[in-house]
C-alpha cells in the first residue's frame, strides 16, 4: 500500500462522495470486504480512491490490478469513460466529462507524427461527431461541453475547492454561465470564484447588454460558431509564432470540417 501513488489531477477527476455515501461504502467494506480491486497505472492509482482511503484508514489488505497506457492523456480518457459508464453522474458532471474527453482526445490526436498529418486531418476534424455517437448527444452539445470543462478547470486552477463544490453539486452554477466564462478573461474567473467563496454568487447569465433592444438569447449555432472561431484563432496564433505551415494548414482544415458539421446541424 505504501507504494501506491496518488496523483491529484487524476483524483480531481472523480466525483467527491458526500458523507452519507462515503459512510455507507465504509460500512459495506468493513462488513463484506473490498470486492473490487484498485486500478493502477504503473504505481499510480487511477480508480478506487475512496476505497483506498477506507482500506488505508482501517489497515485492510489491498488488491490491485494494473493497466497499460502510453500517456497521461490516455489515462484521463479511460477515467472519463469509466466514470460515465457508471451512470450515476449529475448533468453538470456528465457535461464536464464529455467536454474533457473532447479536449483531451484532440490533444492526443495533436501528438501524431507530422508526416501522418494528412491522413489524420479528417479523423481529427470529426472528434465531436465520434463523441456525439458515443454519448448519444448532438455535436453541438459536445462542443458546448468542451467550454464547460474549460471553465471548470480554469476555476480549479484558482480554487480546487470551488471546482469540487461545483462538480459535487454543492455550488449551483449553470452550464450557460460556464460557457460564457470559458470565453472570458482570467479576471472573470477570479471574480466568480471569489463570489462563490463569499456566498454572494448569483447564478445568472453574464455579458448581457443593458439596452433592452439588444437583449436576446444567443442561438445554439452562434455559440458553436463563436467557440470554434475562438479555438481556431488560438491554434493559428500558437503556430504562427513558429511559422509552422503544416500545423497551420492542419488547423485550417480542422476548422473547415467543424464548419461543415455546423452546416449539417442547422
Amino acid at each position: 500500500m505504501n507504494n501506491i501513488v496518488i496523483d491529484e489531477e487524476f483524483k480531481g477527476l472523480l466525483p467527491q462522495l458526500d458523507e452519507e455515501t462515503f459512510s455507507w461504502l465504509e460500512n459495506n467494506i468493513l462488513e463484506y470486504g473490498c470486492r473490487e480491486p484498485l486500478v493502477l497505472w504503473e504505481n499510480t492509482l487511477i480508480d478506487g480512491h475512496n476505497r483506498y482511503e477506507i482500506l488505508k484508514r482501517h489497515d485492510l489488505p489491498v488488491n490491485t490490478v494494473s493497466m497499460e497506457f502510453k500517456s497521461r492523456d490516455e489515462v484521463i480518457i479511460w477515467i472519463i469513460s469509466t466514470q460515465v459508464s457508471r451512470r450515476n453522474l449529475t448533468p453538470i458532471q456528465l457535461s464536464f466529462f464529455r467536454g474533457l474527453h473532447y479536449n483531451t482526445d484532440k490533444k492526443v490526436q495533436g501528438t501524431y507524427d507530422r508526416s501522418k498529418s494528412a491522413q489524420n486531418v479528417h479523423f481529427k476534424g470529426r472528434t465531436a461527431e465520434r463523441l456525439s455517437e458515443k454519448y448519444k448527444v448532438s455535436h453541438g452539445t459536445i462542443r458546448r461541453d468542451a467550454q464547460v470543462a474549460d471553465a471548470i478547470n480554469a476555476i480549479g486552477e484558482t480554487s480546487p475547492d470551488v471546482k469540487r463544490d461545483i462538480l459535487s453539486g454543492k455550488t449551483q452554477i449553470s452550464r450557460k454561465w460556464l460557457q460564457e466564462l470559458a470565453t472570458g478573461s482570467n479576471d472573470d474567473i477570479v471574480e466568480t470564484v471569489t463570489k462563490i467563496e463569499k456566498g454572494t454568487f448569483e447564478n445568472r447569465r453574464t455579458g448581457k447588454s443593458q439596452n433592452p433592444s439588444e437583449q436576446r438569447d444567443i442561438q445554439p449555432w452562434e455559440e458553436q460558431f463563436n467557440m470554434m472561431t475562438n479555438e481556431f484563432r488560438l491554434l493559428m496564433r500558437s503556430h504562427s509564432t513558429t511559422d509552422d505551415k503544416p500545423a497551420m494548414k492542419t488547423a485550417l482544415r480542422q476548422y473547415i470540417h467543424m464548419l461543415e458539421d455546423l452546416y449539417e446541424e442547422m
